[in-house]
């Protein structure tokens, strides 16, 4: 009886010296206010303990967020809360910080004790709310005064005591804000560490990988101090969750040194800080190693880290100041995201240390300093973008001028190798092509039939090779005009089959009696097509045959699909080989010691072309049983009448002509070519200055102009004759260019300099006259080299 009498005594005592209750629904002021907390030490007391025995001392909270700064000690808290209302209340207690390791709260009724608990030392799952927070749920019966005591215990972190108290709605209204505003932080911090880290893999900038992760580890370290790495990473607490909060701080605090130091460019321009750098990074490391030897070291290494940390920045801006002082110029938005770390980092380990008030922004002044330095770091970083762009287009320009040197050379090479490739062979066909028409004795006929096959297979390979030039520049363009198919294909089919029979080849060729009149496509790269393909088919066929097929179906509006069967009985193609069958120089590296001949450009370039025609080409090939090609295009088929064909209509409309061409062989073809034709006269001038000469003594109603010519060229003299220097009345002459140089380049410029026309050596006496004839008496002909003086109509 006496043992309970004293234990009345002593718990009545103990009451009676504590404040008075905090009434919910009347009391004034803040929770805190009412109430007490006291140190524990290293004691491990019980609940009975605190409140049956006089052992601690509480004294009164001094704020709303009182810190006892970094320790290992067991404090307690105790307050009464009164509900002097006539229905029972809920509400919800925050307190401590959600790193705390425990936090067991004591709810004493009238019905006994109950215990709640919290901290991020336990299972997520053992807290009394499922909240990142040390959140506890209190239910106060109407007219009842209950004492609450909280435990607090942790490893060495910094211990805040604040107590919050929210009714049911107010609790999910700031609970809303809350995650509104960690949604936006981290969100930021995720973006820009995703983006900057992506910079780097294209720009390989450490910078911006050091600030990347640095950002990440901001991150990382912020979900620790809310809890949110308990919550979703580590739910078990545990070890490494015990241990996260230095680690992620650790981290960061490298990579923001790796960031300042790479972005500063400290190792350049400021040498003798790159020491000091150093040094830090030693430090981190011995701290890093002090968080995994005992308790008694993590506990030292919370202080340690923090100061580390300040310090950290104290280096960042002494460097900043050194580089201002030494005049080194340094991004401003750089300066003012260090600024706003240090005025945030200031601004929590002040509210830790209850030097501030304990509200909203004090509470996350880390995450809004943190914030607005990623915003002005990330300006800093886009200002080192753009520097990093600037740098690149200088030495891209200077590359690029380079290029165009380089470009300019090789064009020029061409362009001389064209016309000198292409003249000496214009006169040998020409001479060829002449002989041919006027000999009727067939063994002199075999010899200039040598000579233009060998001529037309030398001027087969200089057009590859400028093709492939036109193909790598994205220059390779079509040229249509009116033709007959079945004319070109004959005349193609006729020369390879003379070829494989010399070989002893079985050559056959079906053409399909349904194909149109007359096409209008590109007659020379249409016969550059099949040419190439049957030239193939014939080189690499030893014995055996060679089919050549042809389809012709008529489809909608007046189009026609061609389709070409070529076979052969040959080497075929390996697999492998079959792989890079398109790409240039293939015949190169098939290793056949140049016993086929050519360059190893023809199927490339007939796949280009088909392409160009919107067409396809397969190739079906065994080694050593034979290759079948199939090519497939779709043709505008001509059925209406041409409504100008100047050709034939103006044959016999008497025409002057002033040939300029410097080389006597060129000029013997044209005497050949224009001498055949009883309504041309003409006269040859042989450079740009004599035709100058010639023009003013006598009235010519066109001109042929060569281009590279000595003493002034063809493009000097067009340009004199179009700018009315010679005769007002001469600057509107007919001129086509005449040329070896194939290069589009080359064409433009004779077309831009005001020529009518455009046409390439070899000269074809078709294709020449239906030029001047249309240059002549079509008044809506525009120079080009589609023969478009013949319209549809």
């Amino acid at each position: 009886m006496k043992h309970i009498l004293l234990l009345t005594y002593i718990v009545g005592f103990t009451l009676f010296a504590q404040n008075q209750p905090f009434n919910i629904q009347e009391s004034k002021g803040e929770l805190y206010e009412y109430a007490q907390f006291s140190s524990a030490d290293s004691l491990d007391l019980s609940i009975q303990e605190v409140t049956q025995n006089n052992i601690l001392k509480f004294t009164d909270l001094e704020s709303e967020n009182q810190s006892v700064g970094f320790t290992s000690d067991n404090y307690w808290l105790r307050f009464k809360l009164r509900n002097s209302d006539t229905t029972t209340k809920t509400y919800y207690l925050e307190t401590a910080r959600p790193i705390t390791d425990f936090v067991d709260l004591y709810q004493i009724s009238s019905d006994g004790i109950q215990l709640f608990k919290s901290g991020d030392n336990i299972a997520f799952n053992e807290k009394q709310v499922s909240h990142r927070a040390s959140i506890f749920k209190l239910t106060i019966p109407p007219q009842e005064i209950q004492q609450i005591y909280i435990h607090l215990k942790s490893d060495g972190e910094t211990i805040n005591l604040p107590l919050k108290l929210y009714t049911q709605s107010e609790f999910w209204l700031m609970n809303y804000k809350q995650q509104l505003f960690l949604g936006l932080f981290y969100g930021l911090l995720f973006l820009a560490s995703i983006i900057y880290l992506f910079f780097y893999t294209s720009l390989k900038e450490k910078a911006f990988l050091y600030y990347g992760i640095y950002v990440l580890s901001i991150g990382l370290m912020q979900a620790t101090l809310d809890g949110l790495m308990h919550e979703f990473i580590f739910p078990q607490g545990g070890y490494i969750n015990n241990r996260a909060v230095l680690i992620t701080a650790l981290i960061t605090n490298f990579f923001l040194l790796k960031y300042c130091e790479h972005f500063l460019r400290v190792n350049d321009l400021l040498k003798s800080f790159k020491k000091g750098f150093n040094v830090f990074y030693g430090i981190l490391a011995a701290l890093s190693i002090l968080l995994f030897i005992n308790p008694t070291t993590l506990k030292i290494a919370y202080p340690l880290s923090n100061l580390n940390g300040l310090f950290s920045l104290l280096l960042i801006l002494t460097t900043i100041f050194a580089m201002r002082y030494k005049r080194i110029k340094i991004d401003p938005y750089f300066s003012f995201g260090i600024l706003f770390l240090v005025i945030g980092l200031l601004g929590f380990v002040m509210n830790n240390l209850s030097l501030l008030p304990n509200n909203f922004y004090t509470l996350n002044s880390a995450k809004f300093g943190s914030g607005f330095e990623v915003i002005f770091l990330s300006l800093s970083m886009t200002n080192l973008i753009k520097k990093l762009r600037l740098e690149k287009e200088k030495s891209q320009i200077e590359a690029l001028n380079k290029s165009e040197e380089i470009s300019q050379l090789k064009t020029h090479f061409m362009s001389n190798m064209s016309h000198e490739l292409r003249t000496p062979i214009n006169a040998i066909m020409g001479i060829a092509e002449n002989e041919l028409e006027n000999l009727k004795d067939n063994a002199a006929r075999k010899s200039y039939e040598i000579i233009k096959n060998a001529s037309l297979s030398l001027l087969s390979n200089v057009n590859d090779i400028i093709d492939f030039e036109k193909i790598e520049n994205n220059q390779l363009e079509l040229n249509s005009s009116k033709f007959n198919p079945s004319i070109k294909l004959n005349e193609i089919s006729n020369n390879w089959k003379a070829e494989a029979n010399k070989k002893g080849l079985n050559y056959t060729f079906e053409i399909d009696t349904e194909m149109p009149l007359n096409v209008y496509a590109d007659p020379i790269r249409f016969v550059q097509i099949i040419n190439n393909v049957l030239a193939n088919a014939v080189k690499f066929t030893k014995k055996g045959s060679i089919h050549f097929k042809v389809t012709c179906l008529k489809q909608p509006d007046d189009l026609c699909r061609f389709s070409f069967q070529i076979s052969d009985t040959g080497i075929g193609i390996n697999p492998e080989a079959k792989k890079s069958i398109f790409d240039s120089f293939g015949q190169m590296k098939l290793n056949h010691k140049r016993q086929f001949g050519g360059i190893g450009l023809g199927l490339s370039i007939v796949k280009h072309i088909v392409e160009l025609f919107k067409g396809s080409i397969k190739i079906d090939s065994e080694l050593d049983k034979g290759t079948d090609v199939f090519i497939d295009l779709t043709l505008k088929s001509i059925t209406q009448q041409i409504k100008i064909d100047a050709a034939n209509t103006n044959s016999q409309t008497p025409l002057h002509i002033l040939v300029v061409e410097d080389n006597k062989l060129n000029q013997m073809v044209m005497r050949k070519i224009l001498s055949s034709l009883s309504n041309i006269t003409f006269a040859i001038a042989n450079n740009g200055k004599e035709a100058l000469e010639e023009l003013k003594k006598d009235a010519y109603n066109l001109i042929l102009m060569d281009l590279q010519m000595p003493i002034m060229d063809g493009y000097e003299a067009t340009k004199i004759i179009r700018s009315g220097e010679l005769d007002d009345n001469l600057k509107n002459i007919p001129i086509i260019a005449v040329t070896a140089d194939a290069l589009s380049e080359t064409k433009k410029r004779v077309l831009d300099l005001g020529m009518n026309d455009y046409m390439t050596k070899p000269v074809s006496k078709e294709l020449l006259l239906e030029k001047i004839y249309a240059c002549c008496f079509n008044k809506n002909h525009e120079g080009n080299n589609d023969s478009e003086s013949l319209k549809i109509a």
